[in-house]
């Protein structure tokens, strides 16, 4: 029976959920909407037999997190692939298909492990429709069905055809509204959530083609890292690596990309709107965490690690009092976190990101 190696790429700042998501802890290690961490739920979802032990690409800096929360739930990361720095998700996913290819791991699942599934069985039941494709050569990405007329995500539109998987006819930048309303209506498009499933020579031989400088410079990397057990300690060498993400070095550029359609419950989980929606909510829709009196409130969301929150009389705000900072923010508004962070850098205060 095919095995797939579930790699679970652990990078990035989750800047627009500051300053609950730091760069010493970003929104992975976090319990966002639930009893375990995002990187704890990710690694779950393929504790069955169909799969081996994750492989788990993250920051060196971040290692003894992933080794401790990863131990509370009984896994091992085989291996635990260590980056001197966030080279972006082409790096990642080419170095880790190169250590699965060495491995001779036969089916790579490439996600991040920093998202909700509410549906673990139907992602399990979609990775196992991608598996016949994936072995007989395809990329297989999965086309998360759209919930709502998103405009912060990519879109796949699958080509005309029938059955679960359907060659990709096009990748579609973050739309407008009107174009997202669009999309929704129409089952053709679905969401990018950079969910992968692929034969790591296919892969390999996909990103020779289409980004060579970035296949080149993680071969280097890999052959010059530091191993010890079941750690692979990237060197300095992979800070020459190309930083492009993986969609649009492969996958934007293949002709072997198929879609299948994944109706999963997925959310990034990426900003403070989607915390509040994953969360438990009031009668009137405030989601709270931590001491807080909220009156004539609704649909806030209000977060205190500590200190008594009091909020009174607004509507729609993210109140958030995490390690000495109080963000005070419209909860769907991460351009102005984003812009806050910066603004916070450009203080002299960067520190305390």
């Amino acid at each position: 029976m095919t095995k797939i190696t579930p790699v679970l790429m652990s990078g990035g700042a989750g800047t627009r959920l500051w300053p609950l998501s730091r760069r010493a802890r970003p929104k992975q290690f976090h319990a966002l909407g639930g009893p375990r961490t995002l990187i704890q739920q990710t690694a779950l979802r393929f504790a069955t037999g169909d799969f081996t032990a994750p492989m788990v690409v993250c920051n060196e800096t971040h290692a003894d997190l992933v080794r401790a929360q990863l131990s509370e739930i009984g896994v091992t990361a085989h291996p635990l692939v260590l980056e001197p720095e966030g080279r972006h998700t082409a790096a990642a996913a080419v170095t880790a298909a190169l250590a699965a290819a060495e491995a001779g791991r036969e089916l790579v699942l490439l996600l991040s492990a920093d998202a909700r599934v509410n549906d673990p069985a139907a992602l399990r039941a979609a990775v196992a429709a991608g598996a016949p494709a994936a072995l007989s050569g395809s990329l297989v990405i999965f086309g998360i069905t759209p919930t709502g007329p998103e405009t912060g995500y990519g879109y796949i539109r699958a080509a005309e055809g029938e059955g679960p998987v359907r060659p990709v006819a096009a990748f579609v930048e973050k739309p407008d509204l009107a174009t997202a309303e669009a999309y929704l209506a129409d089952p053709a498009y679905s969401w990018n959530a950079g969910i992968f499933l692929f034969r790591p020579d296919t892969f390999l031989a996909e990103a020779e083609r289409t980004a060579p400088d970035v296949v080149a410079a993680a071969r280097v990397a890999l052959s010059a890292a530091r191993r010890d057990g079941d750690e692979i300690r990237l060197g300095d060498a992979f800070r020459q690596v190309p930083s492009v993400a993986v969609d649009v070095a492969v996958f934007e550029r293949t002709d072997k990309a198929v879609v299948v359609a994944a109706d999963i419950g997925w959310s990034d989980v990426g900003a403070y709107d989607a915390l509040w929606a994953e969360t438990d909510r009031t009668a009137t829709g405030d989601a709270v965490r931590g001491p807080a009196v909220l009156t004539g409130t609704a649909n806030c969301l209000v977060i205190s690690d500590g200190p008594l929150a009091v909020v009174a009389g607004v509507e729609d705000l993210a109140v958030v009092i995490e390690n000495g900072v109080v963000l005070v923010t419209r909860k769907d508004a991460p351009e102005a976190v984003r812009a806050a962070v910066e603004a916070v850098r450009t203080a002299g205060h960067g520190h305390l990101l």
